[in-house]
């Protein structure tokens, strides 16, 4: 029988930390066994871990003083768990009867030894599904997201995320959301876990490409759900949430593209999109969008030198050690 381990990272994340736990522990567990539950909790302020321990589940808490970021934290979190499968999994996700047991039976299944990572099928408080999968991003796309031309004109930009597909069928995607993230231990042990230089955002990204690179596959499960609140507890500091979505696209600019693509989006996240943001803050009468959107890219501006060094540092790396990139 399989094993199961379970990573959550947690935040500030108040009553939904403890509202995924239980979902937890009301999920059959038909097929696999559970060996343990990890929070790795980054220096939360709001009383979320308390009363945890009376769960009636093999939980692990690891306290962090300081906030270690999210890729960094599931790291941590790995390193205590054997399981066959690792389950890294959002605060602010609540799980079905069914949510374990299916995604691990079709990992099982003999046709299905190629695929090292699964997602299943999110909905929110009204049963509306999300259309979570996305595609592995290029310049264009990157380029189209930071114009808003994606939103614009749907059906000529192709996004980052499948938004033209309802979501309704099973198939083999690039990438599934990072909020219910089923892997395999053994491919996460032979990649290296995720990459700790993404603090937050395209962490999983970067980790389904490298499994990609490796040979294995990535599977969206359909026929099974979870509630997914969305946006979590970054809601409560959205001016850093872009400035770290901003920090990470850069990086995995960087990682991934050639030099002049990678430098092409920089240029373009630094001149193009603060314009674009700005604008359709004013056009939407929001002051709030308009301070945050100038909090987010002053912040990213005072961080760039130490971003950029970080940047060519690991670009060298992977260079020595044969890294390909990937196309922009």
């Amino acid at each position: 029988m399989p094993s199961l381990d379970i990573i959550i990272v947690n935040w500030n994340a108040g009553q939904q930390l403890c509202d995924c736990l239980e979902s937890i522990v009301s999920a059959r567990r038909d097929g696999f066994s559970l060996g343990r539950a990890v929070v790795v909790d980054n220096a939360s302020s709001d009383g979320s871990l308390e009363g945890l321990d009376l769960l009636p589940l093999p939980l692990d808490i690891i306290r962090n003083p300081i906030n270690r970021g999210f890729g960094a934290a599931c790291n941590q979190g790995a390193a205590l768990c054997d399981g066959d499968y690792l389950l890294f999994l959002n605060p602010d996700i609540r799980l079905f009867p069914d949510s374990l047991t299916r995604p691990i039976q079709v990992m099982e299944r003999a046709e299905n030894q190629d695929l090292g990572i699964c997602g299943i099928q999110m909905v929110d408080e009204t049963g509306h599904v999300a259309r979570s999968c996305a595609r592995f991003p290029d310049t264009v796309m990157f380029f189209v997201k930071m114009t808003g031309l994606d939103r614009l004109f749907p059906f000529v930009f192709r996004s980052h995320f499948m938004f033209e597909w309802d979501h309704l069928d099973s198939r083999k995607v690039d990438q599934v959301m990072g909020a219910f993230f089923l892997v395999r231990r053994k491919m996460f042990g032979e990649l290296g876990g995720f990459d700790e230089q993404f603090f937050v955002y395209f962490e999983e990204v970067d980790f389904s490409f490298r499994a990609r690179q490796a040979g294995w596959g990535s599977y969206y499960l359909a026929d099974t759900q979870a509630y997914h609140k969305g946006g979590g507890t970054s809601e409560q500091v959205k001016a850093t949430r872009l400035f770290y979505s901003l920090r990470s696209r850069i990086l995995y600019g960087y990682k991934h593209f050639g030099v002049i693509s990678a430098t092409a989006l920089l240029c373009g996240t630094l001149l193009l999109e603060p314009l674009a943001r700005l604008a359709q803050a004013v056009g939407y009468r929001s002051t709030t969008r308009v301070v945050e959107t100038l909090k987010a890219f002053g912040l990213l501006l005072r961080t760039l030198p130490a971003l950029l060094a970080i940047a060519f540092n690991r670009r060298g790396h992977d260079d020595k050690s044969g890294h390909e990139n990937s196309p922009a």
